[in-house]
């Protein structure tokens, strides 16, 4: 591929099965990438790639124009942020800090905010489509703050995905919009996974029901993806039990704090998490099949 036409040196802090994707993606597009991970060897796979690993986020974040943080959690990115090595602690007026996690819209404000403080711009960019969309680069990113920002960062923007969706320019409406993205994932998921452990207990065979299904109006794009995955027993965790658990928990805490409240949100919502108590929670979300195939007592 051709070669970054800005080549302002960008720092991935956080490279697990996305963040790790979306450095690679950027790596083969001839992006210079400083990586970091509180796993070492995850920063250090990407090196033969051409990328430039570090131990601390504020060591990678030196000379950068961007810094691109994909952790978990809102308690991660305090410490990637403002932590004793975090990236706040080096950058100066001028780069910016792309926010990627799902997080609560009130955590990403926070930490727009105390970043603006030290005069560190930032954006809101949650991210939708999972690894291997991240790494060609057709995952779907959704944008919100200041337009001059957006404009300023948009060639890193479209290497990263060419499915940039911009929401406002409102820091914590790209939270909002992943979260109501991230309740239908957990709801279509949980109702694929129903409906094949109710064909189970009818005695159909699951690998052409799923089949129908696939064709058929009740076909879900994360129902496809997770249940080929459970009736292949693969629950290597390419999104753990505890991401939806977690996305769905703040999601429904979003819709109470905006006034609403679905029939659904809050019983996909509780599924993940008694998946997740129930002995699942490293594996990859798709094992929600045999949460539910399990024997209830009556």
């Amino acid at each position: 591929m051709s070669g970054n036409p800005t080549g302002f040196p960008v720092a991935v802090v956080g490279v697990g099965n996305m963040g790790g994707a979306m450095a690679a993606n950027l790596l083969e597009r001839g992006w210079p990438v400083h990586v970091c991970d509180l796993v070492p060897q995850r920063a250090q796979d990407l090196v033969p790639l051409g990328a430039v690993a570090f131990s601390k986020p504020a060591q990678a974040a030196v000379h950068c124009a961007a810094v691109i943080v994909c952790v978990v959690d809102a308690t991660q990115c305090e410490d990637v942020l403002f932590g004793p090595h975090g990236v706040a602690t080096v950058m100066q007026p001028g780069p910016m800090v792309m926010l990627c996690p799902t997080l609560a819209p009130q955590d990403t404000e926070s930490l727009a905010r105390r970043l603006a403080e030290r005069g560190i711009d930032s954006l809101d960019v949650p991210m939708s489509g999972g690894p291997a969309r991240a790494r060609d680069g057709s995952m779907s990113l959704m944008v919100a703050g200041a337009d001059a920002m957006v404009a300023r960062f948009e060639p890193l923007l479209a290497a990263l995905s060419s499915r940039v969706f911009r929401i406002s320019a409102r820091v914590g409406d790209g939270a909002r919009t992943k979260l109501v993205n991230n309740l239908l994932a957990g709801i279509n998921l949980v109702g694929a996974a129903e409906v094949l452990a109710m064909a189970q207990q009818m005695g159909l065979d699951l690998g052409r029901t799923l089949a129908v299904i696939e064709q058929s109006s009740g076909q879900s794009w994360i129902g496809s993806d997770r249940m080929h995955r459970a009736l292949a027993g693969d629950f290597a965790p390419r999104a753990h039990m505890t991401l939806l658990e977690k996305d769905t928990r703040l999601a429904v805490q979003a819709a109470h704090a905006a006034g609403f409240e679905g029939p659904l949100g809050a019983a996909a919502r509780d599924v993940f998490a008694n998946a997740s108590a129930g002995g699942l929670a490293d594996l990859d979300d798709a094992a929600v099949l045999q949460w539910l195939s399990r024997p209830r007592s009556s």
